[in-house]
């Protein structure tokens, strides 16, 4: 194995910024252009793909493994936090809540979601809204799941009990 500042083994998961937690399933050797390649086989379950990741490129473009401990506390504490609505152009908002989601960093991911939760009692969103609030909390999701070992839908609806149980105030407040 070549020598890495973050090098990762079959069977660990970790999170590609664009598309969330994988799992390494494999450690290939492989020569391609008549370089020798040593590449990581990454398993994205939901999305039914397979990415090769060469050992010296893991780390520019941002794979990681999954969050520490006190990392999943910030993210968490965040949903709780009061949702910052900027009164930017939605296009605007939407292509930066797109490059927090892809940054791959929880705490980033974890403002996304709250920002965009709409509890039932509260007014529609708007289809894209709704698209990007569903890409932010899965992703979250899927990496609390992986941490927590349990499965993508109990994170979830463990995140959207702290989003429902946060968001009275905050809309109680905006109403007075």
């Amino acid at each position: 194995m070549t020598s890495s500042a973050v090098s990762f083994d079959v069977g660990d998961y970790v999170v590609y910024p664009k598309h969330g937690v994988g799992r390494v399933v494999e450690l290939q050797n492989e020569e391609i252009a008549g370089m020798q390649l040593e590449l990581y086989v990454l398993r994205f379950e939901k999305e039914k793909m397979t990415l090769r990741v060469p050992f010296n490129k893991a780390e520019s473009v941002g794979m990681r493994k999954l969050s520490s401990d006190k990392t999943l506390k910030e993210a968490m504490e965040t949903l709780k936090g009061k949702p910052k609505v900027k009164r930017t152009m939605w296009s605007r908002r939407a292509q930066e809540y797109e490059a927090k989601i892809n940054s791959g960093d929880l705490v980033s991911i974890a403002e996304v979601t709250r920002d965009l939760f709409r509890p039932e009692d509260q007014p529609e969103q708007s289809y894209s809204e709704r698209q990007i609030f569903e890409a932010a909390s899965s992703r979250l999701a899927r990496e609390l799941a992986a941490m927590e070992k349990t499965d993508e839908p109990t994170a979830l609806e463990k995140i959207l009990e702290v989003l429902n149980e946060a968001a009275p105030q905050w809309y109680e407040q905006a109403e007075d």
